[in-house]
C-alpha cells in the first residue's frame, strides 16, 4: 500500500512544483535548471561511484565486511535515478543522498530496522561433500574433504 501512495503523490509533488516554479522563473529557466541538475548529478554520482566502489574493493580485499559500501553504492545508484528523473523533489532527494552524512545516517536507520539472522548453507547435490556454516557469534566453518593428488594420478584421469 505504501508503495502505491509514494507512485502516486511523487508525481503530484513534482507537477505542484512544476506549476509554481514555472510560474514564478518562467519556461526555459525552469528547464535549464532541471537540465543542469541531471547534468550536476551525473557528474557527483559519477565520482562517488568510483570511491564508494574504491572503498568496496580495498573492504573485500582485506576480508573486511563489505555492508556499508555495498550499501552506499546502492544509494549512489538510486540517487542517480532521482537525480535523472525530471523534477525538483526527486532531484532534493537525490542530492540528499549523495552527502555522506546523510548515507551514514539512512544506514544506520535501515541496520537498526532490519534484523540480521545466521545463515548455513547446504548443497542440495547429493554427491557433494562440502558444507558451509555461520553460527551468530561464532566462527566460520567450511567443512569438505579433500585429495592429495600426486602428477601420476592425474595423468591416469584424464
Amino acid at each position: 500500500m505504501w508503495l502505491f501512495f509514494i507512485f502516486v503523490t511523487v508525481p503530484i509533488i513534482e507537477i505542484a512544483l512544476f506549476v509554481q516554479i514555472g510560474g514564478w522563473l518562467g519556461l526555459f529557466p525552469t528547464l535549464l535548471i532541471v537540465i543542469i541538475t541531471a547534468a550536476l548529478g551525473t557528474y557527483l554520482v559519477r565520482s562517488q561511484a568510483i570511491a564508494t566502489f574504491g572503498n568496496l574493493r580495498h573492504r573485500l580485499e582485506a576480508l573486511d565486511n563489505p555492508s556499508v559500501p555495498l550499501a552506499e553504492g546502492a544509494m549512489i545508484l538510486f540517487a542517480g535515478a532521482l537525480l535523472l528523473t525530471p523534477g525538483f523533489f526527486t532531484d532534493i532527494i537525490g542530492f540528499l543522498l549523495l552527502m555522506p552524512s546523510v548515507r551514514q545516517r539512512l544506514f544506520q536507520y535501515l541496520k537498526n530496522r532490519l534484523r540480521m539472522q545466521a545463515g548455513k548453507f547446504q548443497s542440495n547435490n547429493k554427491n557433494s561433500k562440502y558444507r558451509y556454516t555461520k553460527r551468530e557469534g561464532g566462527p566460520i566453518i567450511i567443512e569438505g574433504e579433500y585429495h592429495e593428488e600426486t602428477r601420476k594420478s592425474r595423468s591416469s584421469d584424464e
